[in-house]
């Protein structure tokens, strides 16, 4: 029996390889964590089996500016060309693991926090992973991007103006925050800092269609990966 229980036992220094988000061993131990990374498959061997590698695109801009339909977009090509992918868009997201988060300043970076670790797991099992959130604040595209990881992390700001993406209004909330039926709205009553001098492609929805986007943003990812994408 010695010799079975030994396979429920990791090596003495289990934990001391790979530590999630870099934390030191005796601190996880204090909390009573005892990570498994060590003894799971690798991703390299999850990357092989897929033929494709793991990355995360963070799509992020005001409400209306067109993230998810260009995230959609661009997944439906994707999946055409045989790569397995994964969206993680806002609204989805509010509606179950994050269902319990509002819209302070806590609750967003909390969003953003929970969101990118999850990025991050798709990303390891070698899914191309697209993000549509608002991420308004430069402090929170860091957080994703600290907690993806910076090779693993395209950051792409879809650009448009407040004033079009309110008469575009695609989901009724600029008419409701208007009326002050929506609270904390971002570009109103909350700020959104733009991405223009810290994004690694900009795509400007107000001047350029959903097909001249998505070309855009299947070429940077292209040239990221080392993929060529042939239809």
């Amino acid at each position: 029996m010695a010799g079975n229980i030994s396979l429920f036992q990791g090596p003495k220094d289990s934990n001391t390889k790979v530590m999630a988000n870099n934390s030191e061993p005796s601190k996880l131990h204090e909390r009573n964590i005892h990570t498994e990374f060590h003894r799971m498959l690798g991703r390299a061997d999850k990357e092989n089996l897929l033929g494709q590698p793991g990355h995360v695109l963070w799509l992020y801009g005001l409400s209306g500016s067109g993230k998810s339909a260009l995230a959609n977009a661009l997944e439906r090509d994707l999946h055409q060309l045989g790569f397995k992918t994964q969206i993680l868009d806002g609204d989805n997201i509010r509606s179950g693991l994050n269902s319990d988060l509002g819209f302070s300043d806590a609750d967003r970076l909390e969003n953003i926090r929970r969101i990118a670790e999850v990025a991050k797991l798709f990303a390891h099992a070698g899914i191309i992973t697209i993000t549509a959130f608002i991420t308004p604040k430069k402090e929170l595209r860091e957080l994703a991007r600290r907690t993806v990881g910076d090779q693993d992390f395209t950051e792409v700001y879809v650009k448009c103006s407040f004033e079009t993406c309110e008469q575009r209004d695609v989901k009724g909330l600029y008419a409701k925050a208007k009326s002050g039926g929506v609270k904390q709205f971002t570009g109103k009553d909350s700020a959104f800092e733009p991405g223009d001098d810290t994004a690694d492609l900009v795509i400007d929805t107000e001047t350029q269609s959903l097909e001249a986007s998505k070309a855009s943003l299947k070429n940077a990812l292209g040239a990221k990966l080392n993929l060529k994408f042939s239809e």
